[in-house]
């Protein structure tokens, strides 16, 4: 049956479960434009760590188990993680007999099976669980995981982070992150396995970094009632002398992700980007019949606060796409020279003279990752590299696998800036390897795998137009590549949104500070940027500055050069959120108009859905073409920390 959603907008949906049958714990890894998720417990072939794969987070298909069982033959496998690195798949485990648990690591050269233990133990507590390995900007790895606490004022399972000297060997000096402090995670109040004290847990983290902040989602409670859910800590520093502050308490802040009627114990998640590689999706287990089952919401970011769309139980927006997912699609359009070879959905270039690919007219804003690798020998004056051209400019990203060396060539005024960096001992350029170029109108940023050190960040002359892969006497494989229109603006750099592709009308003030864009208008200020497309996403997070005032709102316009379509706007005067100036709902008692909160609009077949944070207010009309998109606020002082644009 046709949902309303897809009546009102004719976008594609989804519904929860999105794996209806039992995968408790699960995690979802995402490499070369295809997702991998992986459980607790035996699969049905008798390996451990059951997995299934999908291309689009929706629709999964199973592939058996992950590994075969220990020698020893321990009863418990739970909590599976994956991460990939330089042609290595390291599978993150707990294991043991439920009482005594520890971690381990077992390696792959695929991500869809056949690991094997490495024989590395990398905890000495007696209870260890939920390993979760986070790679910070300058490469370094810590492993985040669950342990039990006896001399806490609150007794449980609490999480903890320890830096990791290589994938296989930890520091050794745990520091507690985020330990049981409130009600809501009990587990049980008389658990008899800990000699009949109160037992709290607090389990399953998962740690993402955004503008410098660093935050620890976790589950609290016991995972097989109605109490148990999903929060969330922050903190500045990833090895805090200090916890990491909670955001929920269970009473005034309820968890991100908690029991609703018809959604039972959603828990124990982990965060993956969607396939256009912008949205951001909460993996999470829930109940039904058949277990503990999969299921996927959205999740976002508005100031220092995360939130979910979810759990939800109605259908969705399916996640949306990027304009090309598979190499051989995006070649399809694509000029060509020299000699590519077309197999396996992969593309590879010969290894004897130039080969290029010009994947031609360009987006002024884009977000492209590909995935690429050397094929056979590697040759001794053979290059590959990625081409960028900005105006009469170009910006060269040249690796040389032999001497293992980065050459960057930057356009300056009137001479060239060259850099050369030299890679990681040990980097394997026959495996395959993420290259992530980010392009807002002259904004550029180009990150190899997950180092800083790997990064190219420059602001350009002009807007780039062209993008071309090249190889120089040396063999290419171009694994996966997809492209996305669109741009985030998070303002953490210090240059002019106004030569950024930003119009800015005369009657504010405004400057960037601390990450923010912060603007003062007596009449009317508006932000605009030009984006003509049919289908796309808009969204900002917005704040009153002065909290105080009477008067004055601020919202998201589309329109066209001369007029505005549709006016979505907090009117602080009434209260309400408004569209066209008509009321569709008072704002929440709770809310606070001084922090951040994210307005969005998806417009498609002629319709906009309306969105504050994680509810979806009402879809309207919206048959009109603009041309423009633009954050506006009437007689106010406002505070803007992300703006994005997606076309979809």
């Amino acid at each position: 049956m046709m949902s309303s959603l897809q009546k009102d907008s004719g976008l594609k949906t989804y519904l929860n479960p999105v794996y209806p049958k039992s995968f408790p714990d699960p995690f979802v890894l995402k490499f070369a434009g295809e997702y991998f998720g992986y459980c607790t417990g035996f699969a049905q072939d008798g390996n451990v760590f059951g997995m299934i794969r999908s291309k689009d987070l929706v629709h999964w298909s199973a592939l058996g188990g992950a590994m075969a069982p220990l020698k020893n033959s321990p009863p418990y496998y739970w909590a599976p993680e994956v991460v990939y690195d330089n042609g290595k798949f390291y599978l993150y485990y707990s294991v043991g007999n439920e009482t005594l648990m520890e971690l381990r690591v077992a390696v792959s050269d695929r991500p869809d099976g056949g690991f094997v233990d490495s024989g590395h133990r990398l905890t000495t507590e007696e209870f260890a669980i939920d390993a979760h390995l986070f790679v910070d900007d300058d490469g370094s790895k810590y492993l985040f995981y669950a342990t039990d606490f006896f001399d806490h004022t609150h007794l449980g399972t609490g999480t903890v982070v320890d830096r990791m000297v290589d994938w296989f060997t930890l520091e050794g000096n745990p520091r507690p992150v985020t330990r049981a402090k409130y009600d809501w995670q009990v587990y049980d109040p008389n658990r008899k396995e800990k000699g009949g004290v109160r037992w709290h847990t607090v389990e399953g983290p998962a740690v993402l970094k955004r503008k410098g902040l660093y935050y620890e989602m976790f589950s609290g409670g016991n995972w097989q009632n109605t109490t148990y859910g999903v929060s969330f800590a922050v903190s500045e520093r990833i090895q805090n002398p200090d916890e990491w502050q909670q955001f929920c308490d269970g009473e005034n802040v309820l968890p991100v992700l908690r029991t609703l009627p018809e959604v039972i114990g959603p828990g124990h998640n982990c965060v993956v980007r969607g396939p256009n590689n912008r949205e951001l999706f909460c993996i999470y287990h829930r109940w039904t019949d058949e277990g503990r089952v999969m299921a996927i919401d959205r999740m976002d970011f508005a100031g220092d606060r995360l939130f979910l769309v979810g759990a939800t139980d109605t259908p969705q927006p399916a996640p949306f796409f990027a304009g090309s997912a598979r190499a051989n699609e995006a070649l399809s359009n694509s000029l060509t020279s020299g000699e590519w070879v077309f197999e396996n959905q992969s593309t590879r270039s010969a290894n004897s003279g130039r080969c290029d690919i010009d994947f031609g007219a360009l987006p002024e804003s884009f977000l492209c990752e590909l995935t690429l690798q050397c094929v056979g020998d590697l040759t001794d004056n053979g290059s590959i590299g990625v081409h960028l051209r900005a105006g009469g400019d170009s910006v060269n990203l040249t690796f040389h696998p032999v001497s293992n060396v980065m050459r960057i060539e930057l356009p300056e005024v009137s001479t060239r800036l060259t850099s050369i960096c030299k890679l990681s001992e040990g980097f394997d350029w026959t495996a395959p390897h993420l290259l992530r170029i980010e392009v807002d109108y002259r904004s550029l940023n180009i990150r190899l795998d997950q180092a800083a050190m790997r990064k190219v960040k420059t602001f350009l002359a002009a807007p780039v137009d062209s993008l071309s892969i090249v190889s120089d006497d040396q063999s290419i494989g171009l694994v996966s590549f997809e492209l996305t229109e669109g741009f985030e603006e998070l303002f953490e750099d210090p240059y002019p949104i106004t030569e950024n592709g930003w119009e800015v009308t005369d009657e504010c003030s405004f400057n960037i500070e601390n990450g923010e864009l912060r603007m003062e208008s007596i009449a009317d200020f508006r932000a605009r940027r030009y984006w003509a497309a049919d289908s796309f996403e808009f969204a900002a997070n917005l704040r009153f500055l002065d909290t105080e005032g009477t008067t004055g709102d601020f919202g998201l316009l589309l329109g066209d050069a001369a007029s505005d379509f549709m006016r979505f706007a907090v009117d602080r005067a009434t209260s309400s959120l408004q569209v066209n100036g008509e009321s569709i709902g008072q704002l929440p008692h709770d809310l606070a108009i001084g922090k951040y909160h994210q307005l969005r609009i998806i417009r498609t077949g002629g319709r906009a859905l309306c969105y504050l944070d994680d509810a979806l207010l009402r879809a309207f009309p919206a048959t009109d073409s603009p041309t423009h998109c633009s954050v506006f606020c009437t007689r106010a002082q406002l505070g803007i920390e992300m703006v994005r644009i997606t076309t979809i």
